[in-house]
């Protein structure tokens, strides 16, 4: 039924980090169903579902997983308005409300009461009498806690600290933000969460969650390391649902819901009304096209007039523009028409008039308040109230003879987008106020008297949005790259800046020679065609910074690293090499045995079997891994289990076995560094080379193969699934 398919689908999505390619979300609901799907009606399914939990969104970033090469991104993101009663943990919630009961640092996995002596005054239950019913009435009530975990997550705008947009703007190693490290939001590059940006490590803005100064804000929030780790595809998703829904073209027929109605949108010789600008057309990436219902400008702004018939634009929009942001400008001053020699005010900012024609209008990209600070070329408004001598000066900040307000331009321009005809009060030292958006002026409370109000734009020139296009204004700006932590055995002339570069290594090199044995311990029938190096600069700076990391967390003492085998598709090389070991990337190896877990072998001859040979040849990485502290792994984990019960300090890896291991799972991609890729051909591996059986098709796995003492571990059902693969 349609009903089962859109159950299927949110519990999918949200077990799969909330977000997946359309094509790889309807091939894993055929396999649930064992029956098909066709994709058109399937679409359509989902824009239809009643309670609002999918958007389709076109990404022209980074490829969603499941998406060929060649296909435009098409992803399918868990969407919900369901959020947590912000009342409830004070007691001042009625319990008749329509929002979820509970414990934000249990969701986000931290409550410190957890299985604790003293139990949270808080719920720990998504089943509970309250949130039960709430959850049905979202569609949502087969979720467990892992899943309603992702969903609210990249939904609830509470749950999560907003990217500070100060830290994105200027030089320096806070940019402009000036609480610096005191800043509750997050350190971190706007063009990093929405995936282009083009810099990549030598960007001067932080790319890593777990970095000094971005960490804070988020555990201050309650959030687990587990939650972290998983951060940019929860803030991507965020940035997704908020800016990129979009109706790809050979589904045109399906109402996509993007809260705007197709329409021809207009230009300089149109009489449509629109009042908003389109953000995708500035960046050359509107999927509507000609059927976009905002207007399609260069600029994120656009002054017109009205001559009865026709919108026509004015010349000399930016000084218009430049003069509309000083605050003390009533008047645009003197425009220059093309075919007049006259000069004359155009335009009165104040009753938005022009001689001689009907109406003028000002057109205006979405206020930079309802996107993410991330979001580039959206208006920032900044508020202004003008004093006694008439001067006029901006809400929040200090100023000589005034204290500051207890409002920010960001509040007010906040509450004016909710409500522009509410009345905002404030205090300014000793002072109390009230602020009429209608009537733009604020009033003291006690001795009734006025000042007048303006609200005007931050200016924006042309050259500043090209270079905010190109990366190269306030938000990805490359800085000077320090010194690179180059290998000493790596060929220094093959060492990109971005990506990668395969080395192949001379048989007569030691470096092989290690390599070759090491290989050949398990696998002597075998012949190797070649050996290469990685060299993955990126990639090897994360490995050795995660390093350091887990050194300092266990008191400095060395972590334990080990070189392992990874068996894989040849078709999956550019894309290990590129980004490391990623179940996204990985498809079916990365995900038939738990979401986000990547597995390695101590020995060749067990990643042998799945090292399958699409040609004459297979291939087979040798990774180096970041093993640390392990221990026995089980089918339910989704990351390794707590040391010390509270959740505070977690293993690093599990294993197969924990006196002889030699299955090694990883949850964290950053404890994982690529290094070698081999290629060889060769017989099938015979039984006993190796100390792990290796399962042949069409076997059953008595339960009686474990390893261990648990019949029910996970590598059972990981030699069991793969052999089916």
């Amino acid at each position: 039924t349609m009903a089962r398919i859109g159950d299927l689908a949110i519990k999918v999505l949200c077990s799969n980090q909330g977000a997946l390619d359309s094509t790889e979300l309807r091939r894993q609901i055929q396999h649930d169903l064992r029956e098909s799907l066709p994709e058109q009606p399937f679409l359509r399914l989902l824009e239809a579902d009643k309670a609002g939990r999918f958007a389709l969104v076109r990404s022209d970033g980074e490829k969603p997983r499941g998406a060929s090469a060649e296909a435009p991104s098409r992803l399918v993101v868990a969407a919900t308005n369901l959020r947590l009663c912000k009342e409830y943990p004070r007691g001042e919630c009625c319990g008749r409300c329509d929002q979820l009961h509970l414990c934000r640092y249990y969701l986000c996995g931290s409550c410190r009461f957890t299985g604790g002596r003293n139990p949270c005054k808080n719920s720990h239950s998504i089943h509970s009498q309250q949130n039960l019913p709430v959850l049905r009435d979202h569609n949502l009530q087969d979720l467990d806690e892992v899943g309603l975990r992702q969903l609210l997550l990249q939904n609830d705008p509470s749950l999560l600290p907003e990217v500070c947009q100060h830290y994105n703007k200027g030089n320096g190693h806070f940019g402009s933000c000036t609480f610096k490290k005191s800043c509750t939001k997050l350190h971190i590059c706007q063009h990093f969460i929405q995936g282009n940006c083009r810099f990549g490590t030598q960007c001067k803005r932080s790319h890593d969650f777990l970095q000094p100064g971005t960490q804070e804000p988020l555990e201050g929030r309650g959030l687990s390391m587990g939650v972290i780790h998983n951060l940019l595809h929860t803030y991507r998703n965020i940035y997704y649902i908020r800016n990129y829904v979009y109706l790809p073209p050979e589904i045109d027929e399906i109402p996509i819901n993007t809260g705007c109605t197709r329409r021809k949108p207009s230009n300089s010789d149109s009489s449509v009304e629109v009042d908003q600008i389109c953000l995708f057309h500035i960046r050359k990436n509107c999927g509507f096209k000609d059927k976009c219902i905002r207007d399609h400008f260069h600029l994120p702004y656009r002054w017109q007039v009205f001559d009865g018939t026709v919108w026509k634009d004015l010349p000399n929009m930016e000084e218009i523009e430049k003069a509309y942001s000083n605050p003390q400008n009533s008047l645009s001053f003197l425009c220059v028409f093309p075919l007049s020699s006259v000069n004359f005010p155009v335009i009165d900012f104040q009753k938005m008039s022009c001689p001689s024609y009907v109406k003028t209008r000002r057109l205006s990209t979405v206020s930079s308040v309802t996107k993410p600070p991330h979001f580039i070329l959206t208006t920032e408004w900044i508020w202004y109230w003008k004093d006694e001598l008439g001067k006029w000066n901006e809400y929040g900040k200090s100023d000589e003879g005034h204290n500051p307000s207890s409002v920010t331009t960001a509040e007010l321009e906040e509450a004016y987008q909710q409500n522009e005809n509410a009345v905002k009060q404030f205090v300014a030292g000793r002072h109390q106020y009230e602020l009429s958006f209608q009537g733009m002026f604020q009033r003291n409370l006690v001795y009734e008297t006025k000042r007048e109000v303006r609200r005007r734009p931050k200016f924006v020139s042309a050259q500043d949005v090209k270079n905010q296009i190109e990366g190269k204004g306030e938000a990805g700006k490359a800085g000077t790259p320090g010194l690179r932590s180059i290998p000493d055995h790596w060929d220094k002339s093959a060492v990109p800046d971005l990506g990668y570069k395969l080395v192949q290594l001379s048989a007569s090199l030691e470096e092989y020679k290690k390599v070759q044995t090491f290989f050949q311990r398990t696998m002597p029938n075998v012949s190797i065609q070649n050996i290469s190096r990685i060299q993955n600069l990126a990639l090897w700076e994360v490995y050795q910074w995660q390093k350091e990391q887990m050194k300092k967390r266990s008191g400095g003492k060395e972590v334990s690293e080990k070189q392992l085998f990874h068996g894989t598709d040849r078709n999956l090389i550019d894309a290990i090499c590129q980004h490391n070991f990623d179940w996204r990337i990985c498809g079916a190896h990365g995900t038939a045995y738990g979401k986000g877990r990547s597995y390695f072998a101590r020995d060749a001859s067990y990643s042998h079997n799945y090292a399958r040979s699409g040609s004459s040849s297979r291939v087979m990485f040798v990774a180096r891994v970041l093993v640390g502290q392990s221990t026995q792994g089980k089918s339910s984990f989704l990351r390794p289990p707590s040391k010390d019960g509270n959740g505070n300090l977690f293993y690093d890896s599990c294993v197969d076995n924990e006196s002889n291991p030699s299955i090694f799972v990883i949850f964290e991609k950053h404890q994982i560094y690529p290094e070698y890729l081999i290629e060889y051909k060769g017989k099938e591996v015979p039984s006993g080379t190796s100390g792990v059986k290796a399962v042949s098709k069409n076997t059953t796995v008595p339960a009686s193969a474990s390893s261990s003492s648990s019949s029910s571990s996970l590598f059972d059902l990981l030699r069991y699934f793969n052999s089916r693969n």
